[in-house]
């Protein structure tokens, strides 16, 4: 696989692109939810920049693949970390997650190379247990709840 700079946006357009191809094809509600989601914008990306990246990944997996290889749609496991350690910055990858999140629920079925990626990315950019990234958050006190009485 080519290799983005650290915390590029074609780095992390390249996640994106993983997850969107990860069922196999790009259905039309997948292609509508990149619209929508203005990812070019999102991430910093001229406009044709992002299909130029899923075609890399293609071409990068079609050269790749060998007997051996993983099916369609699924990637080896150190391939992917090495991927996902192109990016370490925790805003860029907050974003990325939402952005892959977004991708993969757009025609309302995860698919198992969906979930697999997705389980893949979220498990090498969670923190460790412990860590104060990973603590919940304190809870807010609520404004005292008003009613509305009926008698009035």
């Amino acid at each position: 696989m080519r290799s983005y700079p650290r915390n590029s946006p074609e780095a992390a357009a390249r996640i994106v692109a993983l997850v969107l191809i990860a069922d196999g094809h790009v259905g039309r509600s997948e292609e509508q939810a990149l619209e929508k989601l203005d990812l070019h914008r999102e991430l910093g990306l001229e406009p044709a920049a992002f299909a130029a990246v899923v075609q890399t990944l293609c071409e990068d997996r079609s050269i790749a693949h060998a007997p051996s290889a993983p099916m369609a749609g699924h990637i080896d496991r150190v391939t992917l970390d090495t991927l996902l350690a192109e990016i370490d910055d925790p805003a860029l990858r907050h974003k990325t997650i939402r952005l892959c999140l977004a991708v993969a629920a757009a025609d309302d079925y995860l698919a198992d190379g969906e979930i697999a990626t997705l389980a893949a990315v979220l498990t090498a950019w969670t923190p460790p247990s412990g860590s104060s990234a990973n603590r919940p958050l304190r809870a807010q006190p609520r404004a005292a709840a008003t009613t509305c009485d009926a008698s009035a």
